[in-house]
């Protein structure tokens, strides 16, 4: 009896008036300065409020404090389903929101997600662009600075630059980076101290480029004359930067309304499944 009733039921409704939570292990100060996440949570909205269903924000300092908050908005029925982001390899949030029965959505790559509903940002094959781009433009000395490297977009992001970079036969330089405008600082002093430096840097966000634009006309290196910089995640800063930089862009908040829209099947109880956003690509301004 209990089976036929489970395979005659039909898609549930999402919770009017209950949120979906979203406990995000970031730097208070960093998010405040870091445009992506208004304009991805602008994106989910644009979709889950019409269905009632509001965005609960936490901003938390560890991946065990945001597992402690789920584990809390489960315990005390807060919220009807959980946003994942920023995820780390074998993450521990993957098996908890299994046991907590919380229908959920993962930003990041289908191994990490391990079988939950993702979507994912293909930011490898983003990398494998805008590296090929470098090359065919003359670059042959290239720079990456990482976000934080534990995050396992952080991972395949560092991994594919350095493998296609060794296919096109030029050499790399590697930094590391927190998403602060003080990483983007440090980042390009470094690069300005090397005698044999890169000629063009990405960036894994914009406030790290935004940083280092203002170190290098400090510095009185010129972009992208004497250095070529790329932001990842494109905004309004970068647009409005003097000089406007360069950077791997896609609509941020279209990806939040494809984080939406699966969140909403989950929430129905539609089977898990990885949606591929588009490739973010290369937008130059500015002699590449």
């Amino acid at each position: 009896m209990a089976a036929d009733a489970q395979r005659t039921e039909g898609p549930r409704e999402p919770r009017r008036g209950v949120p979906v939570g979203l406990a995000l292990v970031r730097d208070a100060e960093v998010l405040g300065a870091e445009p992506f996440f208004h304009e991805f949570i602008a994106g989910i909205e644009r979709v889950l409020v019409p269905l009632g269903v509001p965005v609960l924000l936490q901003v938390v300092a560890t991946v065990r404090q945001a597992a402690d908050r789920m584990r809390a908005w489960a315990r005390l029925g807060q919220v009807q389903g959980v946003v994942l982001i920023d995820l780390l390899p074998g993450d521990e949030r993957v098996e908890l929101v299994r046991e907590l029965g919380l229908p959920c959505v993962v930003i990041g790559d289908p191994v990490t997600a391990g079988g939950l509903p993702a979507v994912w940002t293909q930011d490898d094959l983003a990398m494998r662009g805008v590296v090929a781009e470098l090359v065919d433009a003359g670059h042959t000395h290239l720079g990456h600075v990482a976000g934080p490297a534990q995050m396992a977009h952080t991972i395949i992001r560092r991994r594919t630059f350095e493998s296609a970079a060794a296919e096109h036969g030029v050499r790399t330089t590697a930094f590391e980076g927190d998403y602060s405008q003080g990483a983007g600082v440090r980042a390009l002093a470094a690069v300005a101290a090397l005698e044999d430096r890169p000629t063009a840097v990405v960036f894994d966000n914009d406030v790290m480029a935004l940083g280092a634009l203002h170190e290098a006309a400090r510095l009185g290196l010129a972009v992208p004359a004497d250095l070529f910089l790329v932001a990842w995640d494109d905004s309004a800063l970068c647009q409005l930067a003097a000089p406007p930089l360069s950077a791997v862009s896609h609509d941020v908040q279209e990806l939040g309304e494809l984080v939406g829209a699966t969140l909403a099947g989950a929430l129905a109880g539609e089977p898990p499944a990885t949606v591929r956003a588009a490739p973010a690509r290369l937008v130059v301004r500015g002699r590449l």
